[in-house]
């Protein structure tokens, strides 16, 4: 991952370099969090390729914490993509119901031409375009609202850690007294 002062002397970035390496980009707070969380989910599963550059050029405008929605996008790698492909073709077909609509006469006819193989490549191609769009959507929400949750237990748990340091002391002031 690139550090703010590489990006600053990155001859592409030298036109949005102004609000691109803002600061407010770069902290880790409780909204920028979770946006960042949903743009870096969603941006993983709606393209292949380049998915980390939309997802930091989305975080600009919904002032979402960059490196935090370009790390989110490696859910999506080489090693994990036919998994991924697999599961946006089933859930594409669920969202569709193909089989069913495609059973006819047409389909009969086709069957036993060469034409047949292209039609199946491109009904798969479009199931799976629609499973991988469910996808983006849904775990662009669940990854805002999981990462919400964590973020104010983690704040709540150290608030109360801090409220027992500060009690104690007090108690140990009181009881010097």
């Amino acid at each position: 991952m690139p550090t703010r002062e590489e990006m600053a002397r990155n001859r592409f970035l030298a036109p949005i370099a102004h609000r691109f390496l803002s600061p407010e980009l770069w902290r880790f707070t409780r909204r920028s969090v979770p946006r960042g969380v949903a743009l870096g989910l969603f941006s993983a599963f709606i393209i292949p390729l380049g998915q980390i550059f939309l997802a930091a050029f989305l975080a600009l405008p919904s002032r979402a914490n960059v490196p935090l929605a370009a790390a989110v996008t490696f859910i999506t790698n080489p090693f994990t993509y036919a998994f991924w492909i697999l599961i946006a073709n089933r859930i594409g077909n669920f969202m569709l119901q193909i089989d069913a609509a495609t059973a006819g006469y047409a389909s009969g006819r086709l069957e036993n031409s060469w034409w047949q193989a292209f039609v199946d490549f491109f009904q798969m191609a479009g199931v799976t375009v629609v499973g991988f769009l469910v996808l983006a959507v849904v775990s662009a929400a669940l990854g805002y609202v999981l990462s919400s949750a964590v973020w104010r237990i983690i704040v709540a748990r150290r608030r109360a850690k801090r409220l027992r340091l500060m009690e104690a002391r007090l108690d140990r002031r009181l009881k010097a007294n």
